[in-house]
């Protein structure tokens, strides 16, 4: 078997890897990021690494495929009360709408097929 070659692999741990900021449509900060290895799918489709900062509340959305993340670390609080915390699975129904907010931050591992719709 031959080794995998340089460009078909992509290796970042989450101590250290670069986090880029997920900007909203007027330009400003939304006080969320991600990482994302597989570049040929836009920002925030496939699998991520989704971070929000101490404090932050998403848009509210409307899923356009199903959802399935993993709870890293931190809080979320959905806007029915449903709260999640590090080590929750959780799966998402297509067509599912709602926002999230964290208190003190949170990471997710996320695996979504297409973009969100915002409400």
């Amino acid at each position: 078997m031959k080794p995998v070659l340089e460009d078909h692999r992509k290796v970042v741990n989450i101590k250290n890897a670069v986090f880029k900021d997920w900007v909203l449509e007027d330009g400003g900060s939304s006080g969320q990021s991600f990482v994302q290895l597989n570049t040929s799918n836009p920002d925030g489709v496939g699998f991520h690494l989704f971070r929000m900062a101490a404090g932050t509340t998403t848009d509210s959305h409307r899923h356009t495929g199903d959802e399935e993340w993993f709870m890293l670390e931190g809080d979320l609080t959905d806007n029915d009360g449903t709260r999640y915390e590090a080590g929750d699975l959780v799966w998402m129904k297509e067509g599912t709408e709602h926002n999230s907010t964290t208190e003190n931050g949170c990471t997710l591992v996320v695996y979504i097929k297409e973009a969100e719709t915002l409400l």
